[in-house]
């Protein structure tokens, strides 16, 4: 595998490997044991050229005439995107969305564990919940203690966004190094903490836009 700095590869071609191991990880079940550049770009719509360079940014994986050995570059794209250990997550809010990511079997799945779960709503915390083997709802102000006694190095924030800047400030002051943030607002971060924001609105009115066709002209 090539030595290269995270920071030298296009954000792009790192979001396409997941892309790559999702689809890997759906058919590794199966009787094919091989898979070329092209198939694999066939299958996410994208070209067999796509598919090399984008790999090439990490070594050389497969084989002229044979591919790439299935089994294998699974387990090469989950030690690539860190995906072969498991990471400990704080999830902080406990709405709506906070209890539907908290039912999210998916996570632990991928290496993502919730070992410690916050809100600021005193009647939530000290509740025990059943979808996390009964971790306890803690208050927000114990938050820098678990991040250090738990090893947390990424937080998921599903609060409101007048109180998210405020809760990823305290999160990085803890020591947590990777924020995904699903408040609808840009976050201010130190430079050597990694954020990502899921806005639903922005990704429906993204979908509006392609169904539209052509934009209106005024």
């Amino acid at each position: 595998m090539k030595d290269t700095g995270s920071e030298s590869i296009p954000e792009p071609a790192v979001k396409r490997l997941s892309l790559y191991l999702r689809h890997l990880e759906r058919i590794r079940s199966g009787s094919a044991k091989t898979i070329s550049s092209r198939e694999l770009g066939e299958a996410l719509g994208l070209t067999d050229a796509q598919v090399r360079k984008d790999l090439a940014y990490f070594g050389q994986f497969g084989q002229p005439g044979i591919g790439y050995q299935i089994e294998d570059l699974v387990g090469q794209l989950r030690r690539i995107l860190g995906t072969d250990r498991v990471w400990n997550v704080a999830l902080i809010g406990l709405g709506n969305l906070g209890r539907a990511l908290a039912a999210y079997k998916g996570f632990l799945k991928k290496g993502f564990q919730i070992v410690a779960v916050f809100d600021a709503d005193e009647s939530k915390v000290g509740r025990a919940l059943p979808e996390l083997e009964s971790i306890k709802v803690q208050h927000i102000r114990d938050l820098a203690r678990t991040v250090v006694a738990k090893r947390i190095r990424l937080a998921i924030l599903a609060v409101p966004a007048e109180m998210a800047q405020e809760v990823a400030t305290q999160c990085t002051d803890a020591g947590v190094q990777g924020i995904l943030n699903f408040a609808p607002v840009s976050l201010a971060v130190p430079s050597d903490v990694t954020e990502s924001s899921v806005d639903l609105a922005v990704q429906l009115e993204q979908l509006a836009f392609r169904l539209l066709g052509s934009p209106p002209k005024f």
